[in-house]
């Protein structure tokens, strides 16, 4: 009975965490999902989506051990948000109103940074986190240049949780930053080796817990 309820709870405990992480995941996209704001706050989303992405997916992978979870992580966070993206869509907005974000490429140098280092945890938050960090928002700038006009899309398609004074204006690129790319690159490639180590602390402290 002991060893059917501890599977249980780690089976449990795995899909709840998977599942909120998510959703904290697609909720520190906001910025890139609704094109209104997609391009004036492209550092915070590109700061908040790579810490977010590391820290699950160093954690998941870890905690099976398997290379290839990263990227098993990402694709059910693309899956997810394209099911909201045709939600939406079947409301009445334009296609174009979410863009869904480029996850899986970044994961999948996270998963080979693990498995060519012969699974080494720490060459994994050190290597793959500069990775996730650099190249998420490489991905995701050109995902964004497949949009047709942000901002003529946000005003024709106001987003209806925006109260009135948050309508966008005009368009805030360069004005605050040279280059919206190298900003969240950088910041993104520095941020996400000590948040993989939270990851991988979490891991240890999960695991112990499960043993205990």
């Amino acid at each position: 009975l002991m060893v059917w309820l501890r599977r249980t709870t780690h089976y449990l405990f795995i899909v709840v965490v998977a599942v909120n992480s998510t959703l904290l995941t697609i909720n520190a996209g906001d910025y890139i999902f609704y094109t209104d704001w997609a391009w004036t706050s492209f550092v915070v989303f590109s700061i908040s989506q790579s810490t977010m992405l590391v820290v699950g997916a160093i954690y998941y992978m870890l905690f099976t051990g398997v290379p290839g979870t990263a990227t098993y992580y990402a694709t059910i966070m693309t899956i997810y948000t394209w099911v909201a993206k045709g939600a939406w869509f079947a409301l009445g907005y334009p296609y174009d109103f979410i863009v869904v974000p480029v996850w899986i490429p970044s994961a999948m140098l996270l998963d080979l940074s693990y498995w060519a280092t012969r699974r080494n945890k720490h060459a994994a938050i050190l290597i793959g986190g500069v990775l996730v960090g650099m190249s998420l928002p490489l991905f995701n700038m050109i995902n964004l240049l497949l949009v047709s006009d942000p901002l003529e899309m946000a005003f024709k398609y106001p987003r209806p949780t925006l109260p009135p004074y948050m309508t966008p204006i005009e368009p805030q690129v360069g004005k605050f930053y040279n280059s919206p790319v190298a900003l969240g690159a950088g910041a993104g490639a520095v941020l996400c080796v000590p948040i993989a180590a939270l990851g991988a602390k979490l891991n240890t402290w999960t695991y112990r817990w499960m043993a205990a």
